[in-house]
């Protein structure tokens, strides 16, 4: 009989302030040399390396986007992005959801090179989907940033614990336990989340 343990684990973080000084071009260059890792920085500098998402979690995470983007394919007024886009958030970090989409008008004030880049805009809507092995603590703390930096619905998905985290600007989190669905609400109108290939 095998037997399969999940150990909590976090990101490795790399303090660079006040050795090095990274200009945004630079950990965009740094990023582009190691397309294997999954890099965010904070607004302080620092360097997040994740550690690589195990098949089902990419499954499932494929699984959300896939539901985003045909969505957002019919709706038209939005730009949808999977985990592997980065974004420069008003507070200076660079953060890549599992998921995410900005309306189109919002999308289309950014110069062309500005979208090549870690697009200096923070989402609209924003999906981080928690694996077994991620802390779920360090997560919560990733969409209050999200939050106070600008987006207007967020969801955590607490897989291992069946829960979903939503946040809204200016109110508490709320939490569900076990929904079937998600609603996109008045932020992605007619959007909703099916949870049973998440689960």
């Amino acid at each position: 009989m095998t037997s399969v343990f999940t150990i909590e684990q976090s990101p490795l973080t790399v303090r660079l302030h006040p050795v090095v000084e990274m200009t945004d071009e630079q950990f965009f260059e740094l990023c582009q040399l190691n397309r294997d890792l999954h890099i965010e920085r904070t607004a302080t500098g620092d360097l997040i390396i994740m550690p690589p998402t195990g098949s089902g979690s990419g499954n499932r995470n494929a699984r959300i986007t896939q539901q985003l983007m045909n969505w957002a394919d019919r709706d038209g007024t939005g730009v949808g992005f999977d985990s592997s886009t980065g974004f420069t958030l008003p507070n200076g970090a660079k953060r890549s959801p599992d998921a995410a989409w900005i309306l189109l008008e919002r999308w289309n004030t950014l110069t062309p090179e500005q979208q090549e880049g870690f697009a200096p805009i923070c989402p609209d809507f924003v999906v981080e989907l928690r694996s077994p092995s991620d802390n779920l603590t360090e997560l919560q703390a990733k969409m209050q940033e999200y939050i106070e930096n600008g987006i207007r619905l967020g969801w955590l998905i607490d897989r291992p614990q069946r829960s979903v985290y939503v946040y809204r600007p200016g109110t508490a989190v709320e939490i569900l336990e076990n929904p079937e669905t998600l609603s996109g609400e008045t932020v992605l109108p007619e959007f909703t989340l099916d949870l049973s290939k998440i689960w």
